[in-house]
């Protein structure tokens, strides 16, 4: 991805709306009303920069549409790693998603991909949602992508990859730029650099604000984040990159947070490197790597 030599990368918002003394998994509701939350820090992405980027589609019958609901990752030609809470609506099985690859901007010359299969983790719960953990989930596309400048798998990380606290990275998605504010036409990708911020003191931040005394940030999550940088309602299931060894690596997946680009409120992500014997269970390398 570049001319030999290793250089940052920059990534995208995460979702997160604002709860009662706590927060929730962020599913996008183009109805959210406007309330107060920082900025997010996002800006528009280049093309090419983040091919492994997708948008997971769902019917909008009203808007007559397969509307933006989710991010997710390309992690093989015919695989794509998001968050198990952007699949697990009871009423929607695997016809009622649909996937985009390759486009810097939604809804332009869209040409989507049916997903054949979903495979959530058997330990994310439904009713905990994101804050219970295990929340990521595989799409099998019905046929494998082409692979090109503008379409690429991830790399994975090895399950003993150690990120150290305030290592910037980046996120990236089509999400809110910050709360109720939804991405504007023409929809561009965004990103964002975010440090990484260690799970104690993440979760004595969650905790400060609830009246939680348990562990809130558990071992399978990862925060990234700080004032004006952030990931932000939208940008679920979307890919969380380190620079690695001169490559791109994948260690979060947006999952949940409370307020925008808050200095206190760090985004929550799947810790990826707790599912890689997972992931492996079904995805094989991808070809060439």
């Amino acid at each position: 991805m570049g001319s030999g030599s290793c250089y940052w990368m920059l990534w995208l918002l995460f979702l997160t709306v604002p709860g009662l003394g706590g927060s929730m998994p962020l599913f996008p509701d183009p109805s959210s009303g406007s309330q107060q939350g920082g900025n997010s820090g996002m800006h528009s992405a280049p093309t090419g920069r983040w091919p492994w980027q997708v948008s997971l589609r769902q019917y909008n019958k009203a808007l007559e549409l397969w509307q933006h609901v989710c991010g997710g990752s390309l992690i093989h030609h015919q695989w794509v790693l998001t968050a198990a809470h952007c699949t697990h609506r009871e009423d929607l099985e695997v016809y009622g998603f649909r996937v985009q690859v390759g486009r810097l901007r939604l809804y332009d010359h869209d040409k989507l991909i049916k997903v054949t299969q979903i495979i959530r983790h058997p330990k994310f719960n439904q009713s905990l949602s994101a804050q219970g953990g295990a929340d990521i989930a595989l799409l099998k596309l019905e046929t494998p992508v082409t692979l090109s400048r503008l379409v690429s798998p991830v790399t994975l990380p090895p399950a003993s990859l150690k990120v150290p606290e305030r290592k910037m990275c980046w996120v990236t998605g089509w999400g809110y730029v910050r709360l109720g504010a939804p991405l504007p036409p023409p929809y561009q990708l965004q990103e964002v650099a975010v440090p990484l911020v260690g799970n104690e003191v993440c979760n004595r931040h969650y905790q400060n604000s609830s009246n939680i005394v348990g562990q809130i940030i558990k071992d399978d999550m990862l925060c990234a984040g700080s004032e004006g940088r952030d990931s932000c309602q939208g940008h679920s299931g979307g890919p969380l990159v380190c620079s690695w060894k001169c490559a791109w690596v994948q260690v979060g997946i947006v999952s949940w947070g409370d307020i925008c680009g808050h200095r206190d409120f760090p985004g929550v992500y799947t810790r990826v490197m707790s599912y890689i014997s997972w992931i492996r269970q079904y995805v094989p390398p991808s070809p060439g790597s």
